[in-house]
């Protein structure tokens, strides 16, 4: 592997927030998942009881106008996705005490990684698809035409725009710096922390907000992953669902929330007096060009991804001490990751701890990896490896040290965390705790 030019500039991540269903806090969210407790519960939202699978890692008892204070007016029109984006944001700029004076303001961007429903999916279509499927009339179009302009807002076509949640951001903080939104479904949280990380590397910024926000808990979401055959169905024991890496796993369970982190440049981090909680060193993206919802069965993607994330930083695998995996609970995706995995770390695969925080939160679907880079975030800081609930019976085909069922003391100074997508989309991060 080529080493990292010495010039490039570092980058740090010195604030994070988090809105889940471990707790809305950062103090809530570590204490949850290093106490391994299950956040799956029964879906409360609506009425699932006509779905195959009806649980989640759901978000509850959160105080969207409270998080938000004053900007809640320019807000409260927006769906929930967009509200976390925000409340997560404004929680890791406070964490980061980031300046937001005009001079840093022009140096300051934003990217957010966002699913389908930031607008209009969720809050409007699913209630007039459901008020449609309640009669027994046949369809009439002009009706159903009507019905939904008259549930339509007249900036609807704005809000609906992922783009549009981290323009927002942006405009209401007053940041003058570049602006992106991230659609690499399941892998954007990463893929968004990994465009941040190269923006301060290459001197476009000096700090972003960078991370996702998503749910696909509303009844058409649901549906979808329910017809792919892709969710969990324990519905009679929500907290025994979520098993990744486990021989008796029979697919996900849908998550929700939203995480973000403010990343700087660490020099200019230092000068400001920043508390530094862990290093960027490198990021890798790739795509297994295979199927539209299948991994390549070789893991050709996830391997690509994992060792760009190592060339990036100028590593080699053996510096891998903790592995924050995808491990969404899927047969064939846990099959291909552990797979990827020992092709990375070969004879190391039995000694390094791979764990999936999934299995107490759920997917969150495009929030999973800016979410997942926080808890691994804590577990550098913390020295302390966030357990994979629900290991009851080994499988084979994934011979991992899943950390099983209860967290572990260790120590490590660097950890990988994976993102893998439908379409192939793989990303990796690669985090260190900071060298002082």
């Amino acid at each position: 592997m080529t080493p990292a030019a010495p010039s490039r500039r570092r980058v740090v991540v010195t604030g994070m927030g988090v809105v889940s269903a471990a707790g809305t806090t950062l103090g809530d969210f570590w204490s949850t998942l290093s106490a391994g407790r299950s956040c799956v519960r029964t879906i409360s939202r609506f009425d699932a009881s006509a779905f195959p699978s009806r649980i989640a890692g759901e978000v509850t008892g959160f105080d969207e106008e409270g998080a938000l204070g004053r900007f809640w007016p320019t807000w409260r029109d927006r769906g929930r996705i967009a509200q976390w984006a925000m409340a997560a944001t404004l929680s890791a700029v406070e964490d980061a005490a980031l300046p937001l004076d005009p001079g840093s303001r022009e140096r300051t961007g934003v990217v957010v990684a966002t699913g389908l429903g930031t607008y209009g999916h969720a809050e409007v279509f699913g209630p007039v698809s459901a008020s449609r499927a309640s009669r027994s009339a046949p369809f009439d179009g002009a009706v159903f035409g009507r019905e939904l302009l008259a549930s339509v807002e007249p900036l609807a076509a704005e809000r609906r725009t992922p783009g549009s949640v981290p323009a927002r951001v942006a405009r209401d903080l007053g940041l003058l710096g570049p602006v992106s939104s991230v659609m690499t479904a399941c892998a954007g949280g990463t893929q968004a922390l990994g465009d941040a990380a190269r923006w301060i590397r290459t001197g476009r910024c000096d700090a972003v907000l960078a991370g996702a926000s998503d749910s696909e808990l509303y009844p058409m979401g649901l549906a979808s992953f329910c017809l792919l055959g892709a969710l969990s169905r324990r519905n009679d024991e929500p907290a025994r669902a979520s098993r990744p890496f486990d021989l008796d796993r029979d697919g996900f369970v849908i998550g929700e929330g939203a995480g973000v982190l403010v990343l700087e440049e660490r020099e200019r981090a230092l000068r400001r007096g920043a508390r530094i909680r862990a290093e960027v060193l490198g990021f890798g993206g790739a795509c297994d060009a295979w199927r539209a919802t299948d991994p390549h069965p070789e893991g050709t993607g996830a391997l690509l991804a994992m060792r760009r994330a190592l060339g990036d930083a100028g590593l080699s695998p053996e510096s891998v001490g903790y592995v924050n995996a995808h491990g969404t609970s899927t047969r064939e995706g846990d099959r291909v990751e552990a797979l990827a995995l020992a092709k990375l770390l070969g004879e190391r695969l039995p000694s390094v701890p791979v764990s999936s925080t999934k299995s107490m939160l759920g997917h969150l679907t495009v929030a999973a990896g800016s979410v997942e880079a926080i808890a691994t975030v804590l577990s550098l800081e913390e020295q302390v490896i966030p357990p994979t609930l629900n290991q009851e019976t080994p499988d084979p085909a994934c011979p991992l040290d899943t950390v099983p069922n209860a967290a572990r003391r260790a120590r490590f100074d660097v950890a990988l965390s994976n993102s893998f997508a439908f379409g192939g989309q793989t990303a990796a991060l690669l985090l260190s705790r900071d060298d002082g």
